[in-house]
């Protein structure tokens, strides 16, 4: 099914891992993904790591910008101990966040890690509910 109107977002954070800090960023963000699986909105989270460059890269994918702002709400704990190992080189949106949002990317003194937000041009996903109210034979 091709999708016309989306109003999910993902977000993609690179994150550069503090010297020493390899085992420790590891296991925060474990504890941080498995908070996520189990109690927050996001539709999908991935995080790949690059050791050599000590670089992480997480994905999140959110239906809209209300399940942003609960995941911001549930998960502000687990988001300050992974912090507590790495800081935000890059932070990426794409899709169509409320003002809110884009403005809570910003310390109140208008400075941020640097991010940037790409409005959706076309595309579809797979993600729904598979098959309701068909049968599988």
């Amino acid at each position: 099914m091709e999708i016309t109107q989306s109003s999910t977002i993902l977000f993609r954070n690179t994150m550069r891992i503090t010297d020493g800090h390899l085992d420790g960023f590891r296991r925060a963000i474990a504890q941080a993904v498995a908070f996520a699986q189990e109690h927050g909105p996001q539709l999908m989270v991935e995080v790949f790591i690059d050791e050599e460059r000590m670089l992480a890269h997480s994905f999140q994918l959110y239906r809209d910008s209300d399940a942003i702002r609960a995941h911001w709400r549930l998960s502000d704990p687990y988001i300050r101990e992974v912090m507590e190992h790495c800081t935000v080189q890059h932070f990426e949106v794409f899709g169509a966040p409320d003002h809110d949002i884009v403005a809570a990317l910003k310390t109140p003194d208008g400075e941020s890690f640097p991010f940037v937000v790409s409005p959706r041009l076309v595309g579809f996903n797979r993600l729904g509910t598979p098959g309701l109210g068909e049968s599988h034979s």
